[in-house]
């Protein structure tokens, strides 16, 4: 028998339901995902490691690494060094936006 810190005997709980509701939820929310967005969720991002710059004559800055769509799946575009001139200062991974036509991928991008 397991006990607690204060030496009381610790009750047993029933397993089953718990896991019933946790599964019941999750497929809850699959199914409601997968009835309003076709697409899958967006993987999470590849750790990188930013290297030092190039030494150049022109300004740069790192663009991140970013999951992008190619129409089918999602690609990995690896970070790099880009010319600093024409950027916004704020980057935006890429995201899916709900639109009157549907879904609609909105690519990672430069704000400004």
């Amino acid at each position: 028998m397991i006990h607690r810190f204060d030496g009381a005997p610790m009750r047993h709980l029933p397993v089953f339901p718990a896991l019933l509701a946790i599964g019941l939820l999750f497929g809850c929310a699959q199914g409601q995902f997968a009835e309003n967005n076709p697409y899958p969720p967006v993987p999470p991002p590849i750790p990188e490691t930013q290297p030092k710059p190039p030494v150049t004559a022109e300004a740069l800055m790192w663009q991140p690494g970013h999951w992008d769509w190619n129409g089918s799946g999602y690609v990995w575009a690896k970070g790099q060094y880009v010319p600093a001139a024409g950027h916004g200062n704020m980057w935006m991974p890429g995201w899916w936006s709900r639109t009157s036509s549907g879904w609609q991928w909105q690519p990672p991008h430069w704000m400004s």
